[in-house]
C-alpha cells in the first residue's frame, strides 16, 4: 500500500496542529449514483486501516456551489465528485489541491480524461468519460461511412425533406455537437499558453480550420440534406420513427432508440479531407480540497481504493459511462455501443475547463444558427462571434 507506514503519524501530527475539526477522518461528498460505491470502499478503507471515511450525499448539481462555499471554513469535505469543467473556476480559486500522481497508475488512466482534469497541474482523478460519436440506423445504413464523402453520398441518397426523412442529422444550433466540423481541420475553441494553460484571449472560434468546417455544415444546409433549427425533440421524434439514418449524438440517446425498436450501430466520426474531428470529452472523477488537513490519507485512500479496476467497474455498474481507467475499460469494451463511443472520444479533446467558457456558449450557437438559417456565411458569422467573445473576455 502507497504511504501506508506513514498513515498513523501524519493524523498524530494533523491532530496536533490544529488543522481541522474533525483530522483522521475522510469526508466524501457524492451525489445519489456514486454515494453507494464510496461507501462500500470507505468500508473497506476503514477495516484496513482504521480510518474513518464518511460519504455525504449531496446532488450533483449542488456539489459545486455548496464546497465553494464550504471548502474555505474548513467545513467542506476532502473529496468531492464532480465534472472536468469545475476545475478551472475552483482551482483558480485556490480550492483544490494538486494531485502527484505516480507514474505507474497515471499510465492507467485513460490520458484524454487527465488532460481533462489539468488546469497547469492534475486536479483531478477521472473515473468516466463520455462525448459524441456517429450514430446510425442499420436498417437504413447497414455499414457507417468511413469518410466524409461516404456520408455524403448515404445522405444524399436517404434524404427525402417531404416525408420527412434524412441521411445524415446534427442538432442545430447546438455547438457542442456541430464542434466535430470545426475541429476536423484544426479549429478550436481556447489555444494554450507557455505554461500549457489554456489561454482565453487566444479565440479560435473563427480560425482558418473551424470556418472551413463550418462551410461544410453550411454546403449540407444549402443542398437541403441537413435541417436547419433542427431541435432535440425534433430529431429525437424523426429517429424513433426511423426516418434518420446517422446522428451526430452521444449514449444519452442509445435508450431512445433502443425502447424505439431501432437496432442502432455506433462509430467514430468519418474523416474529413484525411482529418479525424475532434468531439469534446466529458469527464466526471474526483477532486481533493485544498483545505483538507487529511491529504497523506486522501491519497493513499484514492491510490490504493478508488484507482483499482474493482472500484471502477462498480462505478460502471451504477452510472455505465466508458470507463477512463484503462484496465476497467478493456473489461467491458466487448459491448459494440461503448466501443463505439470510446473510439470516437479517443480523438477528442477536452470541453474547456476553464471559467471563461461560460462567455463561448451564447455567442456561438447564434453563430451556428446564423448559419443554419443561411442568413450569414461561416466566416462572418463565426468571426463575429469571436469579437464578440474576445470582447466580452477583454481581450480586445
Amino acid at each position: 500500500m502507497r504511504k501506508l507506514g506513514i498513515l498513523m503519524l501524519a493524523v498524530l501530527l494533523m491532530g496536533v496542529l490544529g488543522l481541522a475539526a474533525e483530522p483522521g477522518k475522510i469526508i466524501i461528498w457524492a451525489d445519489d449514483t456514486r454515494a453507494p460505491v464510496f461507501e462500500e470502499i470507505g468500508a473497506a478503507y476503514t477495516e484496513a486501516t482504521g480510518i474513518p471515511v464518511e460519504v455525504v450525499e449531496v446532488g450533483f448539481n449542488d456539489i459545486r456551489g455548496q464546497f465553494t462555499s464550504a471548502a474555505p471554513t474548513g467545513e467542506g469535505p476532502d473529496i468531492i465528485i464532480g465534472a472536468h469543467d469545475w476545475v478551472g473556476e475552483l482551482a483558480a480559486n485556490g480550492l483544490l489541491q494538486e494531485i502527484a500522481l505516480p507514474e505507474d497508475l497515471a499510465a492507467k488512466f485513460d490520458q484524454v480524461a487527465l488532460e481533462a482534469f489539468t488546469y497547469g497541474a492534475l486536479y483531478g482523478l477521472p473515473y468516466a468519460r463520455e462525448g459524441v460519436a456517429l450514430v446510425y440506423n442499420k436498417a437504413l445504413v447497414p455499414e457507417p461511412p468511413a469518410t466524409y464523402e461516404d456520408l455524403l453520398a448515404i445522405a444524399r441518397a436517404l434524404t427525402d425533406p417531404t416525408l420527412p426523412q434524412y441521411g445524415f442529422a446534427v442538432q442545430n444550433p447546438n455547438p457542442y455537437h456541430e464542434f466535430p466540423f470545426l475541429s476536423a481541420l484544426g479549429g478550436y475553441i481556447f489555444g494554450y499558453d507557455e505554461e500549457g494553460k489554456l489561454n482565453p484571449c487566444d479565440v479560435g472560434l473563427d480560425s482558418p480550420g473551424a470556418i472551413v468546417g463550418a462551410e461544410l455544415l453550411d454546403e449540407l444546409f444549402e443542398e437541403g440534406l441537413l435541417a436547419a433549427d433542427l431541435s432535440w425533440d425534433t430529431w429525437t421524434s424523426l429517429f424513433a420513427e426511423g426516418r434518420i439514418g446517422m446522428v451526430i449524438t452521444g449514449p444519452w440517446a442509445i435508450g431512445i432508440a433502443r425502447d424505439a425498436g431501432i437496432d442502432v450501430g455506433v462509430a467514430p466520426l468519418p474523416t474529413i479531407a484525411g482529418h479525424r474531428p475532434k468531439p469534446f470529452v466529458g469527464v466526471q472523477g474526483v477532486m481533493v480540497s485544498a483545505f483538507s488537513p487529511n491529504l497523506p490519507l486522501v491519497e493513499d485512500f484514492l491510490f490504493n481504493y478508488f484507482a483499482t479496476k474493482d472500484t471502477m467497474l462498480a462505478m460502471y455498474e451504477r452510472d455505465p459511462r466508458i470507463p477512463a481507467f484503462i484496465p476497467a475499460y478493456q473489461e467491458v469494451a466487448s459491448d459494440p455501443i461503448l466501443k463505439g463511443f470510446a473510439e470516437s472520444i479517443a480523438e477528442g479533446v477536452p470541453m474547456p475547463n476553464i471559467p471563461e467558457m461560460s462567455a463561448v456558449w451564447g455567442a456561438w450557437s447564434d453563430a451556428m444558427a446564423a448559419i443554419g438559417s443561411q442568413d450569414l456565411e461561416p466566416a462572418e458569422a463565426l468571426h463575429q462571434a469571436a469579437e464578440n467573445i474576445r470582447e466580452t473576455l477583454g481581450c480586445k
